[in-house]
């Protein structure tokens, strides 16, 4: 059955920010990645994570509930000449039945949020060699930054079109992202890996008009299937109400990027 992400899995691959490089820097020194490792990217949408790992590693199976999802994964890996990828549809309730070789380093990002985080790190913990980890990496709120103001203008037409968005929503992290992100530390400390580090950067990011109403279309929350037949409404109103509160056309943020490593502990 498609989800609201099927109509959305273009825009995503194509408007989501990458992770910054010290992301990777850190696993390729944590794990010592050296072409020879079998990497999972759980909940891996487009390869955001999986296809910036593939050059570091022997094979990286991306798995996700959504074809549509896999089927852009696939489209940029053979865009980009990578042939080590292998997609499969499932979703944290199948990690034990993939019958995957043993895996040196499991990655995931926001879809975190949505798995059944106790189950998935046990079940992790089965599939990981004995010296494998898990590292999960998502974007956190701030406190205290001041936040720019064409966001405000974003969320504005949103509501106009789809209502008040939920806390957490169309990817703006709040409060609600910085006690989750505390809770998923936690968990991770009381899980069979529960030797955690974390860390953090500052990732600036400048979008263009077309890549904020981009990056719009890419959350389920707003994407093509959730606007139907106001999709092209939408994206003209987005795109005065951005150039009406700035007309140089550029719309800059600075993300604070957190990744939590989990491997289990020394004997």
């Amino acid at each position: 059955m498609s989800t609201p992400f099927a109509s959305a899995a273009p825009y995503y691959a194509r408007y989501r920010p990458p992770y910054p490089g010290e992301f990777h820097t850190l696993l390729a020194d944590r794990f010592a990645l050296d072409g020879s490792q079998t990497v999972l990217d759980l909940g891996a949408g487009p390869g955001t994570l999986g296809l910036p790992l593939a050059p570091l590693a022997d094979h990286v199976y991306a798995v996700d509930p959504e074809p549509a999802m896999l089927a852009e994964g696939a489209r940029l890996a053979e865009e980009r000449g990578v042939t080590n990828i292998s997609w499969l549809r499932g979703d944290d309730a199948c990690v034990t039945r993939l019958c995957l070789p043993r895996i040196d380093l499991c990655v995931i990002g926001r879809a975190f949020r949505r798995m059944d985080r106790g189950r998935v790190l046990a079940d992790l913990d089965e599939v990981l060699a004995p010296r494998g980890g898990v590292a999960v990496v998502e974007s956190l709120y701030r406190p205290g930054d001041p936040r720019p103001a064409w966001l405000t203008v974003v969320e504005e037409v949103r509501e106009r079109f789809l209502g008040p968005a939920r806390p957490g929503q169309a990817g703006q992290p709040g409060q609600s992202d910085r006690d989750d992100w505390d809770d998923l530390v936690d968990r991770l400390a009381k899980s069979p890996l529960s030797r955690v580090e974390t860390h953090q950067w500052d990732q600036p990011v400048r979008h263009t008009v077309d890549e904020v109403i981009g990056l719009q279309l890419s959350f389920s929350s707003s994407g093509p299937d959730r606007l139907g037949d106001r999709m092209a409404a939408f994206e003209t109103e987005l795109r005065r109400a951005l150039l009406d509160h700035d007309p140089r056309g550029t719309y800059a943020r600075t993300l604070r990027i957190g990744a939590a490593v989990a491997t289990r502990p020394r004997r």
